[in-house]
């Protein structure tokens, strides 16, 4: 984790329940003498998570749908740290809007920036009843001069139909589908089922998630290298594009489909999480010289 991140130790149940009574009766004490949950029950990881920002991040409502993804917080507030270090190596200080595209049900890359460094944000998804429940949080925090939504009319398109010729962004953001399509996305899940240590047919997504969260046509790869492209049309409109990529092996491509789009700096910002690394891809289109002079600007 971050060096930053609230999250550096084990959860303190004590206080986590305190925040969110509704975490009790899921936490029991292992054979270790250690208090914990089960990983596997999607209700439990749901008010953990849901804990999590009630106790560090005075989150005050956090309600959507059971079917759509709950996302760790633990993670998604280190991408969020991360990015914001990134960001003032680039001496962006200030006034910082940031572009979060799949923003999901949950809302939850805009509710952990604007908690941890009061970002102002614009979140996009495909799906209306994502954006409808994102709402109601944004509403219910008081966040509506912080955060807007915008719904993403093309389901293959990314950037293109949402950027708006006045927008100027910091950095965007985005946690992109992983998979190819919805039985990729159940043969992992199978696979997670049994590392969690299941038995049986039936499996349960402890994180839950919709079709569009978890896939894109062609997955992942495909996902970030169409962002790659719809990014070379708005070069002037955001100084710093990122995306987490989950598979490492996306990253040479990348770099490669970046350096013929113009890209003048790419950038990997590794993210620990354990024995987990993951990392988010940076790049900008833009010279030193122009970089300074959009956050002159801007």
């Amino acid at each position: 984790m971050h060096k930053n991140s609230l999250h550096n130790n084990k959860y303190d149940f004590d206080k986590l329940t305190k925040a969110c009574e509704t975490l009790k009766p899921f936490v029991f004490e292992n054979d270790y003498s250690t208090q914990t949950i089960d990983f596997a029950n999607p209700e439990a990881v749901r008010t953990l998570n849901k804990a999590i920002l009630f106790h560090h991040y005075n989150v005050t409502f956090w309600e959507f749908p059971d079917a759509n993804l709950c996302p760790p917080i633990p993670s998604r507030a280190d991408y969020i740290h991360h990015l914001a270090e990134h960001l003032r190596r680039s001496n962006v200080m200030s006034n910082i809007k940031i572009l979060d595209i799949g923003t999901g049900a949950s809302c939850i890359y805009p509710l952990l920036g604007n908690a941890i460094y009061n970002w102002k944000f614009v979140g996009t998804d495909i799906e209306k009843r994502s954006l409808q429940a994102a709402q109601t949080i944004i509403d219910k925090n008081g966040l509506k001069s912080s955060v807007e939504l915008r719904f993403q009319t093309e389901e293959m398109q990314i950037l293109k139909g949402i950027m708006k010729p006045e927008d100027r962004f910091a950095a965007s953001m985005c946690n992109p589908p992983f998979y190819k399509n919805d039985e990729e996305a159940q043969e992992a899940s199978r696979t997670k089922w049994k590392g969690l240590g299941k038995q049986g047919d039936k499996v349960v997504r402890n994180f839950s998630g919709t079709a569009k969260e978890l896939s894109y046509k062609g997955g992942e790869k495909a996902f970030v290298h169409n962002y790659l492209y719809e990014s070379s049309h708005y070069k002037q409109q955001c100084l710093w594009f990122t995306c987490l990529v989950s598979n490492i092996s996306h990253v040479k491509s990348m770099k490669a489909s970046l350096l013929k789009l113009g890209a003048t700096d790419v950038q990997i910002l590794d993210m620990i999480h354990g024995n987990k690394v993951s990392r988010v891809v940076a790049w900008t289109f833009l010279s030193i010289a122009e970089q300074n002079e959009w956050i002159k600007n801007n």
